[in-house]
Parts: structure tokens; C-alpha cells; sequence
């Protein structure tokens, strides 16, 4: 058996450390690590350390404008790198992404998704198909949801201290809320289409059992 040599690299890697920006609140949040990944994180991105239901948490200040926030996360994320740390940091937090990477990826994923929806032969493709777009919190629509109200809060509040007409603020909430009720409707419409049972399987011989068919065009899948 060969021994490692004293002059070889040991690998190693500290805590798992998790950056990435809470869907409820947009706060950009870490968690995991030790002191050392709290000096780090605190010195090169802002965070704040905050007591949590299982022990401190790191979090960027409330006020921290969005393209500070994302400097400081990805700048905390290479020094935690660089440290030694293994780290998740969320894409849409990397400054050094690709511009337009994000957009891009989430064109292909609704081609990919178009496509899927194209080629389901049964219910229950057609039901995985209908859970991506609304499955509650993490669906597209569910999301497309919280984009708009997010929108429209801050909107609203402006048009309110300003003594404009609340009229568009109103109407992007009413279709922001006629929005949420179509995706709970495609929700129970997903349900109903995961219950239904799969089509019985052929017999080992079905030109004994079934009738004969007289043989027709294919039919036509509509794109």
C-alpha cells in the first residue's frame, strides 16, 4: 500500500456556507461556518450577525441597496473561497456572472419546459409539466406573483405620499391578484390531471384480443 508522500497537498474543506437571498424578506442571508467564515463575511460583505432559531445567522442590513448587496455576496464568497471555505453563492447574488446570463438560462428553461408540454403523451407528463408552472411558493406563476407584488408595494407607497391617483397601483394589484387565483385554479387543474389513472398497459398478444382497426393518418400534435 503506497503512503502519501509529506511533500503532497492535503485537501480539506470547512463548514459548508450557504449565501443566497430570502424569497419572504429579499434579505441576503449566510448560513453556516464558523467564527473565522463570520469575520470574513462581516469584513468583506456587510453582513450582520443575528441570533436565529438554531444559533446566529449572518444577514446584510435592511437598507443595503440591491447592487451593494450582490458586491458584498460575491465579494464575501471569493474571500471565504479563497480562505478555504466551500460556498453556494446564489447566482443571481455573482456580480461576475455573465450579463444577461440569468435572463438567458430562464429563456431556455421556459423552451424547455414549452417543449416537455409538447411531447407529454399522458396526464401525468402533462401534470409535471403543470407543477413547474404552479406549484405553490416555488412554481413560475407563484413567483411571477411575489415579482409583482413586490413591484407594486413600494409603487403604491410612493404614489401615495406623492398625492398621485392610485388608479395603475390599484389595477397592478387587482391583476396581480386575478393572476394568483388563475395560478391556484391551474394548481387544482395539475391535481386533478397526478389522479388520474395511467392508461391500462398493452396485452402480450393485442392483435388476439383487440379489434381490428382500420389503419388512418397519424394524428397531428399541434405546436
Amino acid at each position: 500500500m503506497n503512503q502519501p508522500h509529506e511533500d503532497e497537498p492535503q485537501f480539506f474543506v470547512l463548514e459548508y456556507i450557504t449565501i443566497a437571498r430570502d424569497p419572504r424578506t429579499q434579505l441576503v442571508v449566510a448560513v453556516g461556518g464558523d467564527q473565522r467564515a463570520a469575520g470574513i463575511l462581516q469584513t468583506t460583505g456587510g453582513f450582520l450577525s443575528v441570533p436565529g432559531p438554531r444559533g446566529d445567522y449572518h444577514r446584510q442590513p435592511h437598507t443595503m441597496p440591491v447592487e451593494q448587496q450582490r458586491q458584498g455576496a460575491t465579494a464575501a464568497a471569493h474571500a471565504l473561497l479563497l480562505a478555504g471555505f466551500s460556498v453556494h453563492l446564489d447566482p443571481t447574488l455573482n456580480t461576475l456572472g455573465t450579463p444577461g446570463g440569468d435572463r438567458q438560462a430562464a429563456h431556455r428553461y421556459l423552451d424547455q419546459l414549452a417543449e416537455r408540454a409538447r411531447v407529454a403523451d399522458d396526464d401525468r407528463e402533462v401534470a409535471a409539466v403543470l407543477t413547474e408552472i404552479a406549484a405553490p411558493d416555488d412554481g413560475l406563476l407563484p413567483r411571477l406573483v411575489q415579482a409583482l407584488i413586490a413591484t407594486w408595494a413600494p409603487w403604491a407607497e410612493r404614489f401615495h405620499d406623492a398625492g398621485g391617483e392610485p388608479d395603475p397601483t390599484e389595477q397592478l394589484m387587482t391583476t396581480t391578484s386575478s393572476l394568483s387565483q388563475h395560478a391556484w385554479r391551474i394548481e387544482q387543474i395539475r391535481n386533478q390531471a397526478a389522479r388520474r389513472p395511467m392508461p391500462p398497459t398493452a396485452t402480450a398478444n393485442p392483435a388476439a384480443t383487440a379489434p381490428s382497426i382500420p389503419q388512418s393518418a397519424p394524428p397531428v400534435r399541434l405546436r
